[in-house]
């Protein structure tokens, strides 16, 4: 017999109810990953409904404003058809105002003219004034309606009613970078006296870079203590350290309010120290100051919490061997011991920054003018001037700059030695 004729049989591993062990292992695994998603799919869609659908809609509402286009349809198409920019002839003025009557109508021309005043000042009671009287208007239309007012005659405001004809601008992100159109449409610096936004930018950033410092400063040495202690005494301070987060965030700001103004606390043990006058009250309160030494307090455990759990790993064992080898305690510190905590203090410097860079309650109320940061003046957009767009443009670019500062965090030290624990 020859070995061709030889039939050696094949057998295949089944599983205990006959499947094939191969498609039974796809089955199972299969039915593992569903009931993972189905375990995340909650958390999933908590995120994308409280993070990305929010996150999502500022940035249309950045670039969207309807206010104008949606009440004046008769000027939006005729700015369609005609692209002569300037003051239009009889056909336009009678498109304005039929528009005018209709947004009588509707109860819309304080919206029409708020989105115009946005770009120009003052124009809002120019539209709502128009409109009272727009129903008495009759041809020739250019000639009645410049009757009413003659800025009506200034091409500067045709100019900004064709572009607001599209509900799609970059108008919001232009005025948030102190830059704006001129009256032939080109894009120019805003007026000396009207740039708030980049300064106000650079200050914020300038601020949580130096209250992030600050923390560090402050936080490094308490974490120290807090790794090296033996249990009983570090489980004590580290209700210290704790001990804000059960206290309102209200209540700490407003503590140093009273601790910081001219007739504080703080001042009042200065004089009778004799350190300063009474003439020489020292101003803490209202200014940047104020914004510095509070935002720094407040701030602190997150500094301390990040460096804290990563010097708990640390052996002691490595800076006593450093010793032992003859290093000082200066080089034991900072050739072995320092560079170990590097990753808390990327944690916690990037941390403290973020947090810094959104601070609102705390700045509004100890700042004052000079101490304010860019959140107060997006929220002075959404509560009080209502222009809803440029405070998404301006919080756009926040979050523009703080992931440009994450990525360059990535590039030159590495996300990867970051640590919290």
């Amino acid at each position: 017999m020859t070995d061709a004729a030889i039939e050696i049989p094949r057998y295949q591993l089944t599983a205990a109810d006959g499947t094939p062990l191969k498609l039974a292992m796809a089955r199972a695994t299969r039915r593992a990953r569903l009931r993972a998603f189905a375990l995340v799919l909650p958390l999933l869609v908590f995120v994308v409904v409280t993070f990305a659908v929010p996150i999502g809609q500022m940035l249309y509402r950045s670039v969207h404003n309807d206010q104008f286009s949606a009440h004046m349809p008769n000027l939006v198409a005729f700015f369609a058809a005609d692209e002569t920019k300037g003051v239009p002839g009889e056909e336009g003025f009678a498109a304005l105002a039929k528009d005018l009557d209709l947004s009588r109508e509707e109860r819309s021309i304080g919206e029409v003219g708020t989105r115009i005043n946005y770009e120009i000042a003052g124009t809002r009671s120019l539209f709502t004034s128009a409109g009272r009287k727009a129903s008495k208007l009759e041809p020739p239309y250019k000639e009645a309606i410049l009757a009413l007012d003659k800025q009506w005659g200034d091409p500067e405001l045709w100019n900004v009613m064709r572009r607001a004809s599209s509900p799609h601008t970059l108008s919001f992100y232009l005025a948030a970078l102190d830059l704006q159109y001129d009256k032939s449409g080109a894009i120019v610096s805003a007026p000396e006296d009207r740039r708030i936004y980049v300064p106000l930018f650079i200050r914020t950033l300038w601020l949580s870079g130096l209250i992030a410092g600050l923390c560090l400063l402050l936080g490094f040495p308490v974490a120290h203590l807090l790794a090296t202690l033996p249990l009983r005494y570090s489980n004590l301070l580290m209700i210290f350290v704790l001990l804000p987060f059960w206290t309102s965030l209200l209540v700490r700001t407003t503590s140093w309010m009273v601790l910081l103004q001219s007739q504080g606390v703080v001042n009042d043990i200065l004089v009778s120290l004799g350190i300063v006058g009474e003439s020489g009250r020292i101003q803490m309160m209202y200014n940047e100051a104020g914004t510095i030494i509070a935002m720094t307090h407040i701030l602190l455990p997150f500094m301390i919490l990040p460096l804290y759990s990563v010097m708990k790993t640390i052996p002691p064992r490595y800076y006593r061997a450093a010793l032992s080898l003859g290093a000082t305690p200066w080089t034991a510190f900072w050739k072995v011991y320092f560079p170990q905590t590097v990753p808390g203090i990327g944690a916690g410097v990037l941390l403290v920054f973020i947090l810094a860079i959104g601070y609102y309650i705390t700045p509004a109320l100890v700042g004052g003018a000079s101490g304010q940061l860019i959140s107060n003046l997006i929220a002075f957009h959404m509560q009080k001037s209502l222009n809803w767009s440029l405070a998404a443009a301006l919080a756009t670019l926040l979050l523009a700059g703080v992931i440009l500062l994450y990525w360059l965090y990535d590039r030159l030290v590495g996300i990867d030695n970051m640590k919290l624990g």
